[in-house]
């Protein structure tokens, strides 16, 4: 029965990653190409330094700025799109991003992993509260998923597109994973139990890390229009939201269909 559990998981992680991939060339990958084409330009009234590369390169830096930090990476916005040139700087003419693969395989890759470790969780945490994602409360599982790992701690720590301003990589890590892990733990206390010390403790796990508050840059400027991040951020929770709807579905689906009948 676990193991059925597990492999169904797994296909439900799967299902929602391809979804996923096909969400971001919709709408992220393309913010994000936009945003690399102001990576590099001067800030307004910023004098351009000698030698400066036009603004459609990319800085030496762009391999790691599309993922400034941990939250980055589980919003699901993988670096396989960011930085168009960037393999053929390092001398790949096919623009592979490694062992060969395309920019869009290598995305793909990352969702589907991304994906089905996502549903091993969901099915997890379905055994260890025995109620299990079914069609009936598979939306609300993945509406959980989506507040605890991308919204919640996105009021913190906002999806960033390349070039914005952000603070320290290890801070911003270890606020989000603590961010996170309080979201679903108050989360947890105010959808599974009805005691309203439960409630009132769950509220106040959700409220704890932003009362401490998220690390922050000390200078906000940017080449980048704030519009176009307020269009990223939005885009993102977005496709996020989606792909939690849809693993919660699948996996409710899939559980209801082989797994109650096995």
């Amino acid at each position: 029965m676990i193991v059925k559990t597990l492999l169904a998981a797994i296909c439900a992680g799967l299902i929602a990653g391809s979804f996923m991939t096909t969400a971001q060339e919709l709408r992220v990958v393309p913010l994000i190409l936009e945003a690399e084409t102001y990576e590099t330009a001067p800030l307004p009234g910023a004098p351009e330094a000698e030698g400066t590369p036009a603004a459609h390169e990319h800085s030496s830096r762009a391999g790691g700025s599309l993922f400034p930090s941990l939250a980055s990476a589980l919003q699901l916005v993988t670096p396989a799109y960011a930085h168009e040139s960037a393999g053929q700087e390092a001398g790949h003419a096919d623009g592979g991003i490694m062992f060969g693969l395309s920019r869009f395989s290598g995305t793909l890759i990352a969702n589907l992993v991304t994906g089905a470790g996502f549903g091993l969780l969901l099915a997890g945490l379905g055994l260890v509260t025995s109620t299990p994602p079914t069609m009936r409360n598979g939306l609300v599982w993945g509406a959980l998923g989506w507040l605890s790992v991308h919204m919640l701690p996105a009021l913190g720590l906002p999806p960033e597109l390349p070039g914005f301003p952000a603070g320290d990589l290890g801070d911003r890590q270890i606020w989000w994973l603590i961010a996170t892990v309080l979201s679903a733990l108050g989360l947890g206390l105010i959808a599974l139990r009805k005691e309203i010390w439960a409630k009132a403790a769950g509220l106040g796990l959700l409220a704890l890390p932003h009362l401490y508050g998220a690390p922050q840059p000390g200078d906000l400027a940017s080449p980048v229009p704030a519009v176009l991040g307020a269009e990223f951020a939005v885009a993102a929770l977005a496709t996020t939201l989606a792909f939690w709807l849809v693993l919660g579905t699948v996996s409710g689906a899939i559980n209801d269909r082989f797994l109650k009948t096995a």
